[in-house]
């Protein structure tokens, strides 16, 4: 069974958003994700200062399986990368909710995402 933390909110495309407490968020995709995808080989992170829309194509994750697009939670502005992912991409394998992780932004309001709960619910309904 994929992990799920309550202290994330989740996307219908199976990222996660957790709030920094500063008015930046963290990013990167899920438990359950990183399952499906199984063994990462290559992450495209967008680069500081890129800007997207809600629903946008952000970056790239690359497994054995295949390449999966990671999609914007929100309108946003990176701020920051996990740089560690361009030399140990299986990081998303192994801590997906920590050293994992793909990238920090600064967004108005990711309040319309998924609570735990309901992200729960999705992967039961697939």
């Amino acid at each position: 069974m994929s992990e799920i933390r309550e202290d994330r909110k989740y996307t219908k495309t199976h990222e996660w958003v957790m709030d920094n407490g500063d008015g930046t968020f963290k990013m990167g995709i899920t438990d359950n994700a990183q399952e499906q995808l199984g063994d990462m080989v290559f992450v495209e992170l967008p680069s500081v200062g890129d800007e997207t829309s809600a629903g946008d194509n952000i970056c790239v994750v690359e497994s054995v399986k295949a390449a999966s697009d990671v999609y914007s939670p929100a309108n946003l502005e990176v701020i920051s990368v996990n740089e560690t992912l361009e030399d140990e991409p299986e990081l998303v394998n192994s801590s997906c909710f920590d050293d994992g992780y793909l990238f920090d932004f600064k967004a108005d309001s990711v309040d319309d995402l998924l609570s735990p709960e309901q992200y729960q619910d999705l992967i039961d309904s697939e």
